[in-house]
């Protein structure tokens, strides 16, 4: 049955990505804890479906409210034709416009996840946010990665870079996992669950290092809890000025 393929799949996933990531998703936690108690943020940009996390990380119950997700034009799922979005994603100059208009600054973290890491945004984002000096953490598949060539001009992927922090989501070539008898193309990818995984590990990190240094940590509280829209804007109000999104 393919629905307990998929399921052994993605635990044999995460049970990797514990057993060989912890300690890089220990030290982006710190990174990160680090930099809201220097008045930083977290900024976070992946391509089409690579955006996804950033969709997850942000606004939303659970979630740090320090968390900008950079959704750039044409670069969203709600592009039509979708097509067009694999053409603007290795547009050279892009990803440097992108991060002049994230407000990103030297204070804060820039989160880049793409599971090829070949692409030439999301190259660009990453190199353009290191020369302003903000710490990077790169989120993608070594093994994905590593069999093919680069599509940015410097000839580098995404793990190539200068960055503070690999993080391999340990995913397989081509990202879809089962295999259907009679099929060629294999279904059901894994990329998402991964990810998300992997940056909610982190961000539940950096709260609880937050609450060991005695700073409240301000995360959102469900919509659909009675009290939470002024609770949730309470602590919006202290640190709206980090706050990008609303």
């Amino acid at each position: 049955m393919v629905v307990k393929d998929y399921y052994e799949s993605v635990k044999k996933i995460l049970d990797k990505i514990y057993q060989t990531q912890l300690n890089n998703i220990i030290k982006s936690a710190d990174i990160i804890t680090q930099s809201i108690a220097n008045n930083g943020a977290v900024y976070v940009f992946g391509a089409t479906h690579a955006g996804i996390i950033s969709e997850e990380l942000f606004f939303r119950a659970g979630g740090l409210m320090l968390v900008n997700p950079i959704f750039a034009p044409g670069l969203v799922t709600t592009v039509r034709p979708i097509a067009i979005t694999s053409k603007i994603e290795n547009l050279e100059g892009y990803g440097k416009i992108i991060i002049e208009g994230s407000g990103i600054t030297n204070k804060d973290v820039l989160i880049v996840h793409s599971v090829s890491g070949r692409n030439s945004v999301a190259i660009e984002v990453a190199i353009e946010g290191k020369k302003i000096r903000a710490k990077l953490i790169i989120l993608t598949s070594l093994t994905f990665s590593k069999s093919v060539k680069s599509r940015h001009s410097s000839g580098k992927r995404l793990f190539e870079l200068d960055s503070d922090v690999v993080i391999d989501n340990c995913g397989i070539i081509g990202d879809a996992i089962v295999k259907i008898n009679g099929l060629r193309q294999k279904t059901a990818s894994t990329s998402t669950i991964s990810g998300c995984f992997i940056v909610n590990s982190i961000m539940a990190q950096v709260v609880e290092n937050l609450v060991k240094k005695n700073i409240t940590p301000p995360v959102f509280i469900s919509a659909n809890i009675d009290g939470s829209t002024e609770q949730n804007q309470k602590l919006l109000e202290g640190y709206k000025d980090r706050v990008r999104y609303l």
